[in-house]
């Protein structure tokens, strides 16, 4: 399976030397010392400028994928110190979710203009012209830039008929929808925690693997290993990643495999919240009681409203979220089973843990993680047997996985069970034009609205713990949408939400 960069290469390789550990030991100590070596085995250096640095940065990943966090740069601390904390067969969190790694950021410069190698003096000299503080002059025979007088306006990139002047921006930050990322007085990023919503979009953009989220892994595989009635509950956006012959089928023997008991679809949880939805929007936001609705399946979006804009935070929607309402709707037949909900998304593992809603959930891990067991166990997908698969979700609730795809999916169940009723829809993918959306709907503009928030440009299907590129994604589950039998839930399903809602 091909990987979208060296990154990700690296990430998962940490990944599946932590799933081992832990299916192959109960005193990981030394074997987790020895990962970073396993990573960087040669003298030669790879990626940086020695071993030392790539196997320091190694050590922080291993951490994190215990759930510790990052060392202290100015003290002696081994890779395993506080493990026996983390060494446990229950979910395991040390705040905050995504971190920095220091060795690892290359101390990008941040919103800072520079002249290239493209630049031709040329006679007319706009960029020198248009520059309101004099910042720009000819030196050796090419437009050279004082970054002490630049005011980043932006006026000589915008002059340039050779497009010669680059602007360059940390990738880090520049992805922040909800501009969390600053730079430390080292020069690296830092993210501001109580601006951060977990989305991980900084994750997803960082060419040099400088910040990473915790995980959960390592203690999912001690629960398996202890006994524990361990099943999966697997969102919709899973079809395609493990590559266009992996069947729904062959995925489910694969996690057998590990270790997993059963095998849930998030999309029939995602089929109870569409319906409850269009009930709500409905009788609430027609009828003229609510003045609009969030839908509320994305935690960064829901996050994202409950922070900055608090005075809207009431008209996020109070039903179920998917992975909620199919971990409840698991526990009532199985009260025993430890659910796992393996998806694309980081801020699950957040949304998992919040103490207001119990959400019943008792792992998160990504598809990525995901692949990282898959490989310390030695599984190869395409090979394994094609296992029966009982399928109850409908082509609704598995379009959740796509921007777009949860008011789509409760406009239908609003166009098929209450005909006569008008509906509104706005949808927003990615924290920056959800801010757009949030400020509109703050100004009334947007009464009478269906409002579905994605933190991930795409949707699920861009989530930061996707495997694949979203568009390959995209169309792998708009695929499996219309192939559906079943197109949209039943009005039952309502009842179904209200006993699940009244779950403690």
């Amino acid at each position: 399976m091909k990987s979208q960069s060296v990154v990700t290469d690296l990430r998962r390789k940490v990944f599946a030397e932590v799933a081992r550990v832990a299916y192959e030991t109960d005193d990981p100590a030394d074997e987790l010392e020895e990962i970073p070596f396993k990573i960087t085995p040669d003298e030669v250096p790879r990626y940086r400028e020695s071993i030392y640095r790539e196997r320091q940065i190694a050590a922080e990943r291993v951490r994190l994928a215990m759930g510790l966090s990052l060392r202290p740069a100015n003290k002696p601390v081994h890779i395993t110190a506080g493990v026996d904390r983390s060494n446990i067969a229950e979910k395991y969190y040390e705040p905050p979710l995504m971190q920095v790694i220091p060795s690892a950021c290359d101390k990008c410069p941040d919103n800072e203009y520079v002249v290239s190698d493209q630049c031709r003096n040329c006679v007319a000299h706009s960029c020198i012209k248009n520059c309101p503080k004099n910042a720009i002059s000819i030196v050796g025979g090419k437009s050279y830039i004082d970054q002490s007088k630049c005011i980043k306006c932006g006026r000589c990139k915008s002059a340039c008929p050779y497009d010669a002047i680059a602007h360059h921006i940390r990738p880090c930050a520049s992805a922040c929808g909800v501009k969390a990322i600053s730079t430390d007085e080292y020069g690296r990023a830092n993210i501001d925690n109580d601006t951060c919503v977990a989305c991980g979009q900084c994750m997803s953009a960082c060419p040099f693997g400088a910040i990473a989220d915790k995980s959960q892994i390592y203690q999912l595989i001690q629960a398996i290993k202890k006994g524990d009635e361990v099943v999966a509950a697997v969102a919709p956006a899973i079809i395609g990643q493990f590559g266009p012959k992996v069947t729904p089928g062959k995925i489910k023997s694969a996690l057998l495999a590990l270790g997993f008991k059963d095998v849930y679809e998030v999309a029939v949880g995602a089929d109870v919240g569409c319906i409850a939805e269009a009930h709500h929007y409905v009788n609430e936001v027609v009828t003229g009681k609510l003045p609009f609705l969030f839908t509320s399946c994305c935690p960064a979006w829901a996050v994202l409203v409950k922070k900055q804009f608090p005075d809207l935070a009431s008209e996020v929607s109070q039903e179920l979220t998917p992975m909620v309402a199919t971990a409840r709707s698991v526990k009532v037949n199985r009260p025993n089973a430890r659910v796992v909900f393996i998806g694309p998304c980081a801020a699950k593992k957040l949304e998992a843990s919040r103490r207001t809603v119990r959400s019943h959930v008792d792992f998160v891990i990504t598809f990525e993680e995901l692949a990282g067991m898959f490989e310390a166990k030695g599984l190869k997908l395409e090979e394994l047997e094609e296992l029966p698969v009982n399928i109850k979700a409908t082509g609704a609730g598995r379009g959740y996985a796509c921007a777009g795809g949860v008011a789509s999916a409760i406009e239908q169940c609003i166009k098929e069970y209450y005909p006569e009723t008008e509906v509104k829809i706005q949808h927003a993918e990615g924290l920056s034009d959800c801010k757009k959306i949030l400020t509109l709907a703050k100004a009334g503009k947007l009464n009478g609205y269906m409002i579905e928030g994605m933190g991930c440009p795409g949707g699920c299907v861009a989530g930061v713990g996707t495997i694949i590129p979203p568009e390959r994604a995209k169309i792998a589950v708009e695929q499996t949408v219309r192939n559906s039998a079943v197109k949209i839930p039943s009005k039952e399903m309502r009842d179904l939400a209200e006993q699940l809602s009244d779950m403690d």
